[in-house]
């Protein structure tokens, strides 16, 4: 006897049966997009392949909100200094490319940038590649980036003997970091005017300034050191500050040249709560007019350099003392390096001031020693 034959569904009614089934497909549109926005990049280029409604899900800009150079999927993270094999190079090259292609065919609309480019690099024109990107998607929104154009992630090393000519290719280079760089920074005062948090290197010129001071919503920004031609003046700090009005954080990388020893700043500001300059070397402040600042992080570094007490003085005395500083231009500071101030630590008796400026500070006059 045959065995009984079970009945034929179509395969439309299947599918019809699943989907009545799956509760996601229960949910708003709007919902279903919030749930796969914390997908990763590769997670979501998977889910479009689990049928035609996900699909259409996932081609939505508002799933593409980030574009990260630094998360690769398979790829490990690159850092400087890492010997790789240039297959390797050429592999995420090419992944850089079709990531590219991907935000523009989703026509993305970013919210964060970030990126890890030798835009002085001739060869495979990186800065050509974010121009291109935020010409092709919607970055008016765009409220934070986060830019390293002086290095390139998995560049094999260059393991050629130099020349002795050596110096002058790396300030040909280092130039032309520069000029990519404002021509960048150019491109995003024209198309992300409302970047809120930047993070990158500056080459402290007049018209990096210049530009820069046109992120008028920017509320939190840390600049790095870069090889530069010249040091950074006290009038280019100043104007910097003053030109923008949103500013809540700042985080200072500046190392000030010997030449310029004995040179203090002035640094102003209606609206900075949050100051670090540990990371600088040489800073030196003369004057501070921070009526909204709250914390301020500072450190000691030892330079190295030795000094007569004649020459070491002479340069003190143009530096007044950080306490009658911090006194007369911070009136709202309440921690100091991580330390909790007392409210009266303005009386003239600040014995526990003095202890953390000793501990961790870059400039007491009272101190016997300048080898910061």
């Amino acid at each position: 006897m045959s065995p009984r034959k079970r009945t034929l569904v179509p395969v439309n009614s299947r599918r019809k049966a699943v989907d009545d089934h799956f509760p996601f497909n229960f949910l708003p549109v709007e919902c279903q997009l919030h749930v796969l926005s914390f997908l990763n990049e590769v997670d979501k280029c998977s889910c479009a392949l689990v049928c035609l409604s996900w699909s259409c899900l996932v081609r939505s800009w508002k799933l593409w909100r980030v574009a990260d150079y630094s998360r690769r999927g398979v790829f490990h993270l690159g850092q400087e200094g890492l010997l790789v094999s240039n297959r390797e190079f050429e592999r995420w090259k090419s992944w850089v490319h079709h990531y590219t292609h991907h935000l523009i065919s989703r026509r993305a609309s970013l919210l964060t940038l970030k990126a890890s480019f030798d835009l002085g690099d001739r060869c495979n024109k990186w800065c050509e590649l974010l121009v291109h990107l935020l010409d092709n998607v919607h970055c008016r929104d765009l409220s934070h980036l986060d830019l390293n154009w002086t290095f390139t992630l998995l560049e094999p090393l260059d393991l050629r003997v130099h020349s002795s000519s050596s110096s002058h290719q790396d300030s040909i280079t280092k130039m032309d970091q520069v000029t990519s760089f404002q021509e960048l920074l150019t491109k995003l005062t024209h198309s992300c005017p409302r970047i809120s948090k930047m993070r990158l290197h500056f080459d402290w010129s007049d018209l990096s300034v210049s530009l820069l001071s046109q992120f008028q919503q920017l509320r939190v920004l840390e600049l790095k050191y870069f090889w530069v031609f010249k040091g950074v003046t006290p009038s280019t700090l100043q104007t910097l500050t003053k030109s923008l009005p949103n500013l809540k954080s700042l985080t200072l990388h500046v190392l000030v040249p010997l030449r310029n020893l004995g040179i203090s700043y002035t640094l102003e500001s209606q609206s900075l709560e949050f100051l670090d300059v540990s990371p600088s070397r040489g800073l030196v402040f003369s004057c501070l007019k921070l009526p909204a600042l709250r914390e301020l992080r500072a450190k000691k570094i030892v330079r190295g350099i030795t000094l007569d007490r004649r020459t070491r003085l002479r340069i003190q005395s143009r530096w007044p003392c950080l306490y009658h500083v911090l006194r007369e231009g911070t009136p709202k500071l309440q921690a100091l390096n991580n330390e909790r101030l007392l409210p009266t630590w303005r009386e003239e008796n600040y014995g526990e001031l003095s202890a953390i400026l000793e501990q961790s500070c870059y400039c007491v006059q009272h101190l016997d020693s300048w080898l910061w």
